[in-house]
C-alpha cells in the first residue's frame, strides 16, 4: 500500500442464479475506488448459489490464491452477506486469511472498514462486527425466502401458476392455460415413444430435444398420455383440451393424433406465427 493508499485493490461480487446481474455491485465498488484514487482494480464476479459445495466457488477461490500472492492491498464487497455463503465464519476467515496477507476489507453496505495498518485490536473488534453482520445478513436473506415462499404460497391457493409453465402449456394472466397446438404436438411425440419409437428419432422428426422427451416421458407421462394430472391448475386447464383420449392403449390412433393436429395447426396459422 502507498503512502496515499491502496494502489491495488479487487472487488468481489456475487448473486445466486443467471438472471441476476452483478453490474450494481461492481459500479458502485468502482465509483468507492475511484474516490480513493485506486487506478489498478480487478473484478472478480461470480454466479453461485448459497446451497453450492464450496469447491464450485472459481472465482471465489482464484481471489483468495490471488490475495494470497500479494496482488492487493485491499478486496471490497458491495455487502457483506456475500462473502457469507456459508454462513458468518466464513466471513471471518476471509477478513483474516487477507489480513493475513497485507489486504485489507471493505464492505460498502456496512460502512465496515478493516485495514492492514489497523491495531490489533481494532481488527478484532472490526472482525466481530463483520461477523455480525454476517449473522444479520443471513437472517434478513432467511426472513426474506420465508415472505417470498408465503407469496407462492397464497398464489398457488388462488389458483395461480407461480413457476414456469410445462411444455404446452402458457400462463395468462397467472393461471395456466392449454396452448392446444403445442400440447397436442407433445402428444403425439410422447405416444410415438411409448410405442417403442427412439426418443432420438421422434426428436428429429417433431423438433422436440431427445432430453425435453425422455424428461416428459419420465416425469408427466400420463398427462400427456392419459390427460390426467395430480394439480388442480393444470387439471383445469386441460379442460380446453378435453375429451382427450388415453393414448397408452394398446394401440393408440396415431392418424387420429396427427390430423387433430393439422387441424389445430391450420385453425391457428400457426405457420406464420
Amino acid at each position: 500500500m502507498s503512502e496515499n493508499g491502496p494502489s491495488d485493490a479487487a472487488i468481489y461480487a456475487r448473486v445466486s442464479t443467471s438472471d441476476q446481474d452483478v453490474s450494481r455491485q461492481l459500479d458502485e465498488a468502482h465509483e468507492h475506488l475511484e474516490r480513493l484514487g485506486v487506478k489498478d482494480i480487478e473484478e472478480y464476479p461470480e454466479i453461485v448459489s448459497g446451497a453450492a459445495d464450496t469447491d464450485t466457488r472459481e472465482v471465489y477461490n482464484r481471489l483468495l490464491n490471488d490475495v494470497k500472492t500479494g496482488q492487493f492491498d485491499l478486496v471490497v464487497v458491495h455487502e457483506i452477506s456475500r462473502l457469507s455463503r456459508l454462513g458468518p465464519t466464513e466471513i471471518h476467515e476471509f477478513i483474516q486469511h487477507c489480513l493475513e496477507h497485507d489486504t485489507g476489507v471493505e464492505a460498502l453496505d456496512v460502512g465496515l472498514k478493516i485495514h492492514v495498518d489497523d491495531g490489533e485490536l481494532q481488527q478484532t473488534i472490526y472482525s466481530m462486527v463483520a461477523r455480525l453482520m454476517g449473522d444479520l445478513a443471513q437472517i434478513e436473506h432467511q426472513q426474506k425466502l420465508q415472505r417470498i415462499r408465503s407469496g407462492v404460497r397464497a398464489a398457488q391457493s388462488a389458483g395461480k401458476w407461480t413457476g414456469r409453465p410445462p411444455a404446452g402449456f402458457t400462463v395468462e394472466d397467472g393461471y395456466l392455460r392449454v396452448d392446444p397446438v403445442e400440447f397436442l404436438h407433445v402428444r403425439e411425440a410422447l405416444a410415438r415413444v411409448d410405442r417403442g419409437e427412439s426418443f432420438a428419432t421422434v426428436a428429429d422428426d417433431t423438433g422436440i430435444a431427445e432430453s425435453t422427451l425422455r424428461s416428459l416421458h419420465q416425469d408427466r407421462r400420463d398427462l400427456y398420455l392419459g390427460g390426467k394430472a395430480e394439480d388442480d391448475r393444470v387439471d383445469e386447464a386441460l379442460t380446453d383440451v378435453r375429451p382427450l383420449e388415453d393414448v397408452r392403449a394398446e394401440d393408440p390412433d396415431f392418424e387420429e393424433l396427427r390430423e387433430r393436429v393439422e387441424r389445430l395447426e391450420e385453425a391457428t396459422d400457426i405457420d406464420n406465427r
